[in-house]
Order: C-alpha cells, then structure tokens, then sequence
C-alpha cells in the first residue's frame, strides 16, 4: 500500500475486480470506509476494502441483492456483527429457492404430459376451434 492508500486501479488488479465495478461499489456506499482522495483525484482505499469485495462478491454469489448487502455491512459498520442477519437472509433465500424448485416440478409434469400427446397434426375440426389444440387444456 502507498503511502497515502491504494488507488482503485491497485485494488482492482489485487480483487480481480474492474474498477468500474470498485467504482460503482464505491458510489453505492458499500465500500466505506474509503480514505479519501489523492491531490490528482484518485479515490484512495485501505487495506480493509478486500476484506469488503469479499464479502460483497461472496454474498452476491449466494443471490443476496446489492441493498441485501448494503444493509448487512450498515451493521458491521454500526459496530455488530450480522450474522444473525445474514442468516435470516439466507433462509429467506432458501425458501425461496424451494418454492422456485416445487413449481419448477410442477411446470416439468405439465410439459412432460402436454408433449407425450403431442400432434404435429391434430383433428380438422380442432384447429377451428383454438390457435393450437395441443395446448388446451384437458
């Protein structure tokens, strides 16, 4: 780290982050604290921001929002720890992926079924009646 902090492009090479991302982070709050900026203008980190992108990158690959995670680090920063947060978070999360999977199930029957009758060429006098026989329901 230099003198005065790390500029954005020395974080984002070390993160593997771009610094358009660690700009946007930036810009959103969720990169606090930030030392400040260099006398050219360079928005200048401390060595805290990694564990930050770690945190920031790992949350959002367990499908919590941007505002999920502004939200859990405002605790830390408020002084507590978020786990119970975070937890609370990611079992909301699970629920929801649970009932993502039941309907999922349930959308896989109704297709498996609709194309195990399938007719390229249904009946004359079903195609009067509807755009495509084959979707109507039974």
């Amino acid at each position: 780290m230099g003198a005065g902090g790390l500029k954005i492009g020395e974080v984002a090479a070390r993160s593997g982050l771009s610094v358009k991302t660690i700009r946007f982070y930036a810009e959103s709050g969720l990169l606090e604290p930030v030392m400040g900026r260099s006398p050219s203008g360079y928005r200048l980190f401390t060595e805290a921001v990694f564990n930050r992108l770690a945190f920031i990158k790992r949350s959002q690959s367990l499908g919590l929002s941007l505002q999920e995670i502004q939200d859990l680090l405002e605790i830390h920063d408020g002084g507590s720890l978020p786990c119970g947060a975070i937890k609370a978070r990611l079992d909301a999360k699970l629920q929801d992926i649970q009932a993502q999977i039941a309907a999922l199930v349930i959308l896989q029957a109704e297709l498996e079924g609709i194309l195990s009758g399938w007719q390229d060429q249904p009946p004359a006098h079903l195609i009067e009646q509807t755009i495509c026989p084959n979707l109507q329901r039974p």
